[in-house]
């Protein structure tokens, strides 16, 4: 199964951003092809990471910019505590709404985002934050994105509160 293509692709030369484009997307696969993170963290690296001379673009879901170990450790922490995201995610979503309701790149979105911002304070939660609603616009033109920034801060006040507390 092919990980979703992205609409309009995040500036060239931003690697940590690739990464995070391409944590989704696996993210994205992993879950909808039934595929162990591990096996598609392979194939990510040797068929969809890097440049690609004949094309441009994030065509057929390639991320020609990406930092492959910051991929690799983001597909691995969602993977590793998915139940502790989906938990906080469960929290922080309206009750009406479950998890299992949302559109699925949207959660391949949040649970990249909710592992990254389970880690150590490196990258400081507003620029976590940032990068996941750059990247949100990259695959949606809708309200997803300003709903994103939501659920990104509420998981932010609850894994880094502290960062709030210093302004």
């Amino acid at each position: 199964m092919k990980a979703p293509a992205q609409r309009a692709p995040v500036a060239r030369g931003r690697p940590r951003t690739g990464a995070r484009v391409a944590a989704v997307q696996a993210l994205f696969q992993s879950e909808q092809a039934g595929e162990s993170p591990e096996a598609v963290i392979e194939q990510f690296v040797r068929h969809r990471l890097g440049p690609n001379e004949a094309e441009e673009g994030y065509p057929e879901g390639r991320v020609p910019d990406a930092d492959v170990r910051l991929f690799a450790r983001l597909v691995r922490a969602a993977a590793t505590n998915i139940e502790a995201i989906d938990a906080a995610l469960a929290e922080v979503l309206a009750k009406d709404w479950p998890l299992e309701k949302l559109d699925p790149v949207l959660r391949a979105l949040l649970r990249a985002a909710g592992a990254e911002l389970m880690q150590p304070h490196d990258p400081p939660m507003r620029v976590v934050i940032n990068e996941y609603l750059d990247v949100a616009h990259g695959f949606f033109a809708g309200d997803e994105p300003k709903f994103a920034n939501g659920v990104l801060e509420a998981l932010a006040r609850r894994f880094r509160a502290d960062e709030f507390a210093r302004g």
